[in-house]
């Protein structure tokens, strides 16, 4: 969990110990949370409602579905050439489904893809500086 959702939820319990949440209107009926589209760009809200009446899950919906799967999967398989088969689709579904999103890339969802970014950006990091530090000093 991420500081800043620890800290609320750390918040919103010692709220609800407090009783803070006790006398709201509404407490003990359900939500009607009806259509909530807000997060479905106008121009794709009546396509999303035809494939939901339809039985059928938005694009990105069915690729991230895709994507755990592979992680799954990519947890299953043994042999070397098949992970880097594996992890290589997975690379280019994450970066596909980031771009259907029009956000920057997450990698809090597969730890072990973030975990292998960082190790690589942290040596490259370290092998620009030792280049750097090698070049004559160009006055």
């Amino acid at each position: 969990m991420d500081p800043l959702t620890a800290i609320a939820e750390r918040r919103i319990q010692e709220a609800i110990e407090r009783g803070e949440f006790d006398d709201l209107p509404g407490k003990g009926k359900p939500l009607h949370l009806g259509e909530d589209d807000q997060s479905v760009p106008e121009e794709l809200r009546m396509a999303y409602r035809m494939l939901k009446n339809a039985g059928l899950l938005p694009p990105e919906i069915e690729l991230h579905k895709e994507i755990l799967r592979l992680t799954d999967l990519l947890d299953a398989v043994h042999d070397e050439e098949g992970r880097r088969e594996r992890r290589r689709e997975l690379d280019y579904k994450l970066m596909k489904f980031n771009m259907m999103r029009r956000r920057p890339v997450n990698l809090e969802g597969v730890p072990e893809y973030r975990d292998r970014v960082e190790e690589k950006l942290s040596r490259g990091g370290d092998s620009a500086r030792r280049k750097l530090a090698e070049r004559p000093d160009q006055e």
